[in-house]
């Protein structure tokens, strides 16, 4: 029944209206895929790739806890060196 519920939501789901500058306007536009598509349309794409389904792990957030405290205390290799090292030019 919950399904029938969500899907008869989405059938009936409403419209609404929101304020954007002009220059936001352009932009958004300027992301359209085709003419016709709607803003409703770039604003859920826009959205569906900021959000990340697939949150960092715990060993992720490890390493990149380490990585900042190293950089914290100053121990970086510049891409100079990394170029000298790997002989890239």
């Amino acid at each position: 029944m919950r399904e029938y519920l969500l899907l008869l939501h989405d059938i009936l789901q409403a419209a609404t209206t929101i304020s954007i500058r002009e220059d936001l306007k352009g932009r958004l536009n300027s992301l359209k895929q085709n003419p016709k598509e709607s803003y409703n349309d770039v604003i859920e794409r826009l959205v569906s790739r900021a959000v990340d389904d697939e949150p960092l792990s715990k060993e992720a957030i490890k390493g990149l806890e380490e990585a900042l405290e190293e950089i914290r205390q100053g121990r970086l290799i510049s891409e100079e060196e990394i170029m000298k090292k790997y002989g890239v030019e």
